[in-house]
């Protein structure tokens, strides 16, 4: 047998050209050899070269000594199908939650001084199979938390312990919820096949994370307050700050398909290529671990320490301690979904034969020799698919007999193959018990199918069924994938247009699924702007210097400075109730400029006389207190004016910024017929890379709009839009920028206190949180902090939310600031809600 393992060997060396040091990057990426040393079949994945190899090579003891060995416990039925997700429970102490695709919630505590756990409680809420649970945490209404699932019916039910039917339903994802993960404050993270994470508090989705192309498999909210992260099938993953992506990490080659947390600076990811990843939330991989052989589903971490477990498709639960596989164990059943680990340090593990196996340390938890007997004949009868598990192509003429069992193994976990009256069976070494272990018979194919595991993957998502149908004799093949909960009417119809097929194939299709399926169903201030034509000191976009300069009043304390005073403070900063707008202007200086310019204006653009008389006039008319209307002649030159280069725009923008307080232009500008040209035209000048002048006007105008309700209408509508074009300037260093940005925000806040829209109060929330990590002047400052006093003003919901965001402790430094002083006495106003 040693010849086998020298031949391999001899091959791989001649494949690299050279002894082993010689290995090189296109060899060693996937490659596996399976080595064959006296009976024992060895894989070894050689993607970060040896020293992967050189891990495996290490003496028993050292494998040993990472930590005691994990037996089993208890073995738990209930469930009548796979048992898709678990999760420590905080109520009753030591007891878990399970969800299963028999659609049922199941609550399980430990069954006093015995070795096993009792069913509680079993809730019902979902049309279809439950894919995903997490516990959220206790609060003074519910002291024992609320219990969430997820499931393949599109929605999130949250249950309370003593309530089998769901407390309230979360509707909003378009595809299976598929992951779930609870933080400080009530918040929930969800992630769905519809390619979507949603942030819930209470009953409400706060805001949507939008980024990923594939299916969101894996979330987790990080201890760091308003920092998330999804796992997906588009093989990333992806760090979000207040609802905004930070960070994409790549590495994995396949699906990502769990995340768990180690501390506030790392965290674990797991994929359907096999490999673990530990990672620094600055991008870093720090460590790639190999053990599985096939798709890893689960991953969850020990209390206190960095030492974790994962299940996958390969049949084993692996228990990862000290940075390597310290223990495998081998299950009787084809898929392992989930896991998780309960305070005690007790392993739960839910498979696709529907049961709920847990294991431990614990010499007093142990189950009896009885159990442990019937547990490992169960796991002798099981078979075992080469293609899904570690052993490679076996030929059976070449492996020993059964006399190959007295001798003993050489690590924890160790394969080896025997030939017993014509089978091959599989036994694994348990160096605490100094024995093989039987672990099932090799054979073709696997012990579970389709419809009992629903393994099958086809763009990310997983389906019952995945045909491959050919559409004529010479055509290409296409990929149907159906799950038994379809209607095959409109799978076939669904499949045909996608793939642009004929109609007249409708029936073919859908008969070829219901006759494969055999009819299945589960049921139903001062600018820093200079003149860039002429330098500084002539006219600036929105300055007001020189006497004809029209003045507006502080428009949160009055004209003039604020003077603080020796009473008890009064809030008179929030909830502000109209919005802010930009009124100071020069217009002689703006006139002047705009005559200048229209020298450099192409030809076709060229302002005549009467143009600039007409511009003249709308200027005179909305900076003074008339009670006449702009002409539609007015308005049709604006419009031209506003039109032209970026270079020389801005004074036209100008004039835009103060006509459009007037009620008549905002009407002609913001009603429906115009609205999307007219707010599409100003985007164009956020670009982060565009002109400050225009950007700065750009911003103002948007602030204006909000005088009159068209502009109102238009500015809500836009909301997602503007905000995500806007906040793309939080990076640049002009202040004035800054301070239209911010005001740009309260005025969002304004409204959306109006009509308490927490949806919208959301994402003004994370937009107010994500500007004031880079804003530094203080006008700006202040104004982000009177917008969020209006936010959490009256509403329970939003003080949740922000204080989930780390608002509180964002603004807390702005307490001690003397100067302004209403930015201090802001502030405290804010934190006294928060």
């Amino acid at each position: 047998m040693l010849g086998y393992a020298v031949s391999a060997l001899a091959l791989v060396s001649n494949l690299r050209g050279g002894g082993p040091a010689l290995v090189d990057d296109g060899f060693r990426r996937g490659v596996v050899l399976l080595l064959l040393c006296q009976g024992l079949f060895l894989r070894y994945r050689l993607r970060d070269g040896f020293p992967g190899l050189r891990r495996d090579f290490q003496p028993p003891q050292a494998m040993a000594s990472a930590g005691g060995t994990y037996r089993l416990r208890c073995s738990l039925m209930g469930h009548e199908l796979d048992v898709r997700g678990l999760s420590r429970g905080l109520f009753p102490p030591g007891g878990f939650v399970s969800v299963s695709r028999d659609r049922t919630v199941r609550l399980w505590a430990p069954d006093g001084p015995n070795r096993g756990f009792t069913e509680m409680s079993c809730m019902s809420g979902h049309s279809n199979f439950v894919s995903c649970v997490c516990i959220i945490p206790s609060s003074d209404i519910y002291p024992h938390g609320l219990i969430a699932t997820g499931g393949n019916d599109h929605n999130i039910c949250i249950f309370t312990l003593n309530n089998t039917a769901p407390l309230y339903v979360l509707k909003g994802h378009k595809n299976t919820v598929c992951s779930l993960s609870s933080g400080k404050f009530g918040t929930l993270l969800s992630g769905s096949w519809d390619t979507t994470a949603k942030v819930w508090l209470n009953d409400k989705c706060m805001m949507t994370l939008q980024g990923h192309t594939a299916a969101v498999w894996a979330v987790k909210i990080l201890p760091e307050q308003g920092l998330m992260l999804t796992g997906s099938a588009d093989k990333t993953i992806k760090l979000w700050k207040a609802g905004r992506c930070e960070r994409t990490f790549t590495g994995h080659e396949d699906c990502v398909r769990g995340l768990a947390i180690l501390n506030d600076t790392e965290f674990l990811s797991c994929a359907n290529d096999a490999s673990i990843r530990r990672w620094q939330i600055t991008g870093e991989c720090l460590q790639i671990y190999y053990g599985h052989t096939n798709y890893i589903y689960s991953i969850s971490v020990f209390p206190h320490c960095k030492d974790f477990i994962t299940t996958g498709e390969d049949r084993s639960l692996r228990i990862w301690k000290q940075g390597e596989c310290a223990q495998t164990i081998r299950l009787p059943a084809q898929s392992l979904w989930s896991c998780c680990v309960l305070d005690n340090g007790d392993i739960v593990v839910g498979a696709s034969d529907g049961i709920i196996r847990v294991f431990t340390e614990s010499l007093e938890r142990t189950a009896s020799a009885e159990e442990i007997q019937a547990f490992e004949n169960e796991l002798s009868q099981a078979t075992i698919d080469p293609k899904t598990s570690d052993l490679g192509d076996i030929n059976a003429d070449d492996l020993p007999g059964r006399e190959h069992l007295k001798e003993p193994g050489t690590r924890e976990g160790q394969t080896r193959l025997i030939k017993d009256n014509g089978k091959v069976e599989a036994y694994q070494w348990t160096v605490s018990e100094g024995r093989w272990i039987k672990i099932g018979e090799v054979v073709g194919s696997s012990g579970a199918t389709q419809q009992t595991s629903g393994r099958v993957l086809f763009e990310g998502k997983e389906y019952d069924y995945v045909f491959t149908i050919d559409v004529n004799e010479n055509g290409s093949s296409y990929k149907l994938p159906y799950n038994i909960s379809d209607d095959p009417w409109l799978a076939a119809y669904n499949f045909l247009q996608k793939n642009d097929l004929n109609a007249m194939f409708l029936d073919q299709v859908a008969k070829f699924i219901i006759d494969n399926t055999k009819g299945q169903t589960l049921g139903n201030t001062d600018t820093e702007f200079s003149d860039p034509f002429t330098g500084s000191g002539r006219y600036v976009p929105g300055s007001s210097s020189g006497t004809s300069a029209l003045h507006a009043p502080d428009p949160f304390t009055g004209r003039g400075a604020y003077q603080a005073t020796d009473v008890k403070a009064e809030n008179i900063y929030f909830p502000k109730k109209e919005a802010v707008t930009f009124d100071q202007a020069n217009p002689t200086q703006i006139l002047g400029k705009l005559k200048e310019l229209n020298g450099s204006a192409p030809e076709e653009q060229k302002l005549t006389e009467d143009d600039l008389i007409l511009l003249e006039k709308i200027l005179f008319v909305t900076c003074n207190t008339s009670a006449e209307t702009p002409t539609a002649q007015q308005l049709q030159t604006l419009w031209k004016a506003i039109n032209w280069p970026e270079d020389i725009v801005f004074p036209a923008l100008d004039i835009l910024r103060l006509s459009i307080r007037h009620p008549s232009v905002n009407e002609n500008f913001c009603s429906e017929k115009d609205s999307i040209q007219f707010s599409s035209h100003l985007l164009k000048f956020l670009r982060p890379y565009g002109k400050q002048a225009n950007q700065l006007l750009a911003l103002r105008t948007l602030c204006n709009c909000f005088v009159s309700q068209a502009g109102q209408r238009l500015m809500m509508s836009q909301r997602d839009t503007i905000m995500s074009h806007a906040i793309e300037l939080k990076l640049g260093g002009n202040k004035n920028i800054h301070i239209a940005l911010a005001t740009l925000t309260l005025n969002y806040a304004v409204w959306l206190h109006k009509v308490n829209n927490i949806e919208g109060k959301a994402q003004c929330l994370s937009v107010i949180s994500t500007v004031m990590e880079v804003v530094q002047d203080l006008e700006a400052i202040f104004r982000l902090l009177v917008g969020l006093g209006t936010l959490i003003s009256d509403d329970t919901n939003a003080v949740q939310l922000a204080k989930s965001l780390g608002v509180d402790s964002q603004i807390k430094k702005y307490a001690s600031i003397s100067e302004p002083a209403k930015v201090s006495e802001c502030c405290r106003f804010v934190l006294n809600l928060l």
